[in-house]
């Protein structure tokens, strides 16, 4: 039965609604950034550009990196727009948009974060790179579709347990990483470790400007977390939701993280930028290898 036009909406050039993307613009290959602006310092890498869109803050280009053919797409910041931009992704290489059918041979797309985040363990310095292993969602948005069978339940209640989690905020999912692309950019040079999202910038991650917050001692649970041997490494915006649907959809994700602060000892790289742009390179070096 097709997709009703409701539910499936496409331009008048019949490309997916925000992303304004068709098939053939994207490869099986996916950067994702945050910032629109990003993604030319990815693209200026490579040998040749095929395509480039944008609409809003979503942002894409596809070209060639050492004979590998990669897209970078912008996402803009938190989990609600990765719900946008995964889904849309998923639509234009697993539906057939003229038909509104889904097609019956499965696309798996690879898709790469490099982003920016804060580290909350004082052993894990400015100026580094982080591969989350998981993602520990705490903004909600994955409780719209049915996760019981990606989540890690004995985590999700140990967290719950240590923080004395309020039962009115959403309960917190943890989501692991594609280990088989993982494995591809892992190296000495990167650290792990379960990547927070969170909803906002300020009172979800704990920031007091003018307003308390619901549990002053939030942060300080989440850095003392540690089940098994595993942390809670940092703090960002989009790793659960990018985590939670790329497995949900059959798709492969890792996220990478430039630490550009560090929460636990207040200190802030002198030089942010090009943390990222030694992650950009790292990571496009990685995924040809």
């Amino acid at each position: 039965m097709p997709i009703k036009h409701s539910e499936l909406i496409l331009n008048p050039d019949g490309s997916i609604y925000h992303l304004n993307l068709k098939p053939s613009n994207i490869a099986e290959t996916i950067i994702f950034v945050g910032d629109q602006d990003r993604v030319e310092k990815v693209t200026k890498h490579f040998e040749s550009i095929e395509f480039t869109t944008q609409k809003r803050e979503f942002k894409t280009t596809t070209g060639i990196y050492k004979g590998k053919r990669i897209s970078v797409i912008s996402t803009g910041i938190g989990p609600d727009n990765i719900d946008i931009v995964l889904n849309e992704l998923d639509a234009v290489v697993n539906i057939d948009l003229e038909t509104r059918r889904i097609k019956t041979k499965h696309t798996s797309l690879n898709i790469v974060r490099i982003g920016t985040s804060g580290s909350l363990q004082k052993d894990i310095p400015i100026d580094s790179f982080l591969l989350s292993s998981h993602a520990l969602d705490l903004n909600g948005m994955l409780h719209a579709y049915q996760v019981e069978a990606i989540s890690h339940p004995k985590i999700e209640d140990a967290f719950v347990n240590h923080t004395k989690w309020n039962n009115k905020k959403s309960y917190p999912l943890v989501i692991s990483n594609a280990s088989e692309l993982a494995s591809k950019i892992v190296s000495e040079k990167t650290y792990s470790g379960i990547t927070a999202t969170a909803g906002g910038f300020y009172g979800p991650q704990g920031r007091v400007l003018r307003l308390a917050l619901q549990d002053a001692d939030i942060n300080s649970k989440i850095d003392s977390f540690n089940f098994e041997g595993n942390r809670i490494t940092n703090l960002e915006m989009e790793t659960s939701a990018i985590y939670g649907l790329s497995k949900l959809l059959g798709h492969k994700a890792v996220s990478m993280n430039a630490i550009i602060a560090n929460r636990a000892n207040g200190t802030f790289s002198q030089n942010p930028g090009k943390i990222v742009a030694d992650l950009i390179k790292y990571t496009l070096d990685k995924l040809v290898d």
